[in-house]
Formats: C-alpha cells, structure tokens, sequence
C-alpha cells in the first residue's frame, strides 16, 4: 500500500513542526541552523512549514546540525515522556546493565533504579530569567556555595560557551554539559545551580538535573526576558536576527513542557529583584527544613 497525498501532506507537516521544535529547544534560529547545516534559511523555512519534501541526506544534515538524534525528527507514534532518556542510557549501557534492565522489563527482581545524593537547588529557565542574580542572593541566604554550569564548563575547557560552539557544535557543548555537571555532582557539597537555558534539550542531562537537585524553573514574560537579556548585551543565539522575539517565543514554548517537570515554579513577571528573591526564599523552604531535619538525624 502507498500512502495518500493527504497522509504524505501530514508526515510533511509533522515533520516541519519537529524541525521547528527541536530547533527552538536547542535555542537555534532559522539562519544560524542555516549556517551551521550548510543549507539555505530559505529551505529551512520551507521544510518547516511542511512544503519541503527533504531527501535522507539533508535531513540528516539537519538533524547534525541540532545535534540529535535523526530518527527523532521522523513523525511517529508519541513516544512514552522518558522515551528520550531510556533509549540514551541504553546507548551507554554495559551489557550487563542491558540484561539487568531485560530482567526487569520482563517482570524480574533486579533493581536498577539510580541512588542518586541530594545536591541541593538548581535554577533553570531561559536566558534572563534570573537565574545567575537570584541563584546567588538564595546562595548567600542560606550559606551554600553558588554555581553557575556555564562558567564551570568555560573553566574545565579553558573556552567561552561560544567559542566551544564554534568549534565542536552543539553536539560538543552539550557533551561537555555532561561532564561539568558530573564533576560538579562528584564534590558532594550543597550548591546552588544555576543551568544554561538549553540544558532541557539534552535527556540525559537534564534527568540527573531533576534527580540530584531540587529544581525550581524560574519564569518571566517574553518580553521580560529579551528586555534582560539585551541589557546584558548578550543576544546569542538571536544576535542580528530581526525575528529575535518570534525566536523567544518560539523557543519558550518548545521548552515550557521540560521546564515544567521542575519540582517548582517561581513566577518572577513583574517583580523587582528583592521580591523575586523573597518569592524564591519561599519556594525552597520546604526542601530546607527537610534537609535541616535529615542533618540533623544524621
């Protein structure tokens, strides 16, 4: 059987629109995936609107580009939420961790679940949220050290967040993520974290984010965050691009499903800087005391 034009019009259309959102949760425009994949804004913009009848070839010079996997682009059946981080633990499974997972999958005893430690708050949301200025005022309020992961990564590898980019794509900032935030997990100390806006892009990462840390998903207007964002004279990766706050909005709404798995949600809209700070203080003191009360068993 061969599918109708109506149902080869839908894949079409499916496919542009994972295009489009994969694109915005890597936080990419249309002309830097252009750059970066070798083909034109224009084309992009075609197989995003479902008018592209892409070959294998260029798809997955798309998909490279983006730095994920090819056969998510490809419209399916809805994937199970955790699909994403299952099938890349699989990929870095021992074969012995295969089989224990197979047992358990089968009805088995084996347990595989993660210990994983608590290592205290980790701040995430888009740029300009206020991640860096809140995390470090919550930081100085209850006595813990205070961690920003992109000047941990710029520090192990010697490199500025754009300059890793530049050289080793997406793909190998989102390596180096890792490894920053599993050096970080190694101290064993409570900190503060903040994350880079992208880090809900990359399942694995961003599971061991909501494993090891309270996380608290720290939100504000569109507009709020361009406005802030400008006043930091930092527009990557929207620089020189006259669609910037369509880009925002786009990339907001691809990634306000993963930002909303945090175990919280501050809502900083409007607020001066002490009242977000107030508002956060209120956010984590559950997890506070808890933690207080633990130490204290101990």
């Amino acid at each position: 059987m061969t599918d109708s034009p109506d149902s080869e019009a839908i894949f079409l259309e499916q496919l542009g629109q994972r295009v489009r959102t994969t694109r915005a949760l890597r936080g990419m425009s249309r002309k830097v995936l252009a750059k970066v994949s070798g083909l034109s804004e224009r084309y992009i913009a075609q197989l995003e609107s479902g008018k592209g009848n892409v070959s294998i070839v260029l798809l997955r010079r798309v998909s490279n580009a983006m730095a994920t996997h090819l056969e998510d682009l490809i419209p399916s059946t809805e994937p199970a939420p955790d699909w994403a981080v299952l099938r890349d633990l699989l990929r870095q499974a021992t074969p012995q961790q295969i089989a224990q997972v197979r047992e358990v999958l089968a009805g088995g005893s084996a347990s595989v679940r993660r210990q994983m430690s608590f290592a205290g708050i980790a701040l995430i949301g888009l740029r300009g949220a206020g991640k860096s200025t809140l995390g470090k005022m919550l930081a100085k309020k209850i006595g813990w050290s205070f961690v920003e992961l992109n000047k941990e990564i710029e520090q192990q590898n010697g490199l500025s967040v754009a300059e890793i980019i530049a050289l080793y794509g997406q793909e190998g900032f989102r390596r180096m993520e890792q490894a920053a935030l599993g050096q970080l997990l190694a101290r064993k100390e409570l900190m503060v974290l903040a994350t880079g806006g992208g880090i809900v892009s990359e399942p694995l990462t961003f599971d061991l984010v909501l494993s090891s840390f309270y996380t608290i998903w720290l939100k504000a207007r569109p507009e709020e965050h361009m406005a802030r964002v400008r006043r930091q004279g930092d527009l990557r990766p929207m620089a020189d691009d006259r669609s910037a706050m369509a880009e925002l909005r786009n990339i907001l709404l691809s990634r306000e499903p993963l930002y909303a798995r945090a175990s919280a949600m501050v809502d900083t809209a409007g607020l001066t800087v002490d009242a977000a700070a107030a508002r956060l203080i209120d956010a984590v003191a559950p997890v506070l005391h808890n933690e207080q009360r633990l130490s204290a068993r101990g």
